[in-house]
């Protein structure tokens, strides 16, 4: 599962390239965002997109350590709540993600970390879900299995469990206004990623 991506690109870049209005009038500290750390999100009401800033996990139920970063049982009542209301819908904007090897290295020992892109966008999108907490609002992303064999993916060769969930540029209106996960929850077309 992601737990690292990188948001490469100025605030204005992504106002401009979401159409959203710049709510947050200042850049983050770093240019990745890691589990419980601030990355931007692109929330919409009444049909006026926003860039923001939000904490990447939700907190977890008992139990288990960490926020909880990415969604991939869309029936679980954890996120019922959130994936139901359409206001609870936000666009996650990233330039690179990572993922481990799913198996160490052998001359090493070691897992490697794998970065993705999708060369022809420079800016993409992951399709996120967020909630207000006590601490400030919170946010997570979707990510979704294969169809068949997973080592015939380009992430699927390197991490087989799941990939977050890319959307395509014409389905980001789609998502923000509701449409149910497992209509939009499938793997990116290899052809349209690059792996560093």
């Amino acid at each position: 599962m992601c737990n690292l991506y990188n948001h490469k690109v100025t605030r204005w870049e992504l106002a401009a390239y979401y159409e959203a209005i710049d709510d947050w009038q200042r850049d983050l500290e770093k240019d990745y965002t890691s589990p419980g750390r601030e990355g931007w999100v692109v929330t919409e009401h009444e049909g006026t997109r926003r860039l923001t800033v939000m904490n990447w996990g939700f907190p977890p139920p008992p139990n288990v350590k960490g926020p909880v970063v990415n969604l991939r049982n869309f029936t679980s009542p954890f996120w019922r709540s959130a994936l139901a209301n359409p206001e609870r819908r936000c666009l996650v904007p990233v330039t690179r993600f990572q993922e481990w090897s799913f198996a160490p290295d052998p001359a090493t020992g070691k897992k490697r970390p794998h970065w993705f892109t999708v060369p022809s966008q420079p800016i993409f999108t992951f399709a996120g879900i967020w909630r207000p907490t006590d601490t400030g609002p919170v946010f997570a992303f979707l990510t979704c299995g294969y169809e068949g064999d997973p080592s015939t993916h380009i992430v699927g060769a390197i991490h087989p469990k799941a990939m977050p969930v890319i959307l395509h540029q014409e389905n980001y209106a789609d998502w923000l206004n509701g449409q149910p996960a497992d209509k939009l929850a499938a793997p990116f077309p290899s052809q349209l990623l690059s792996v560093e």
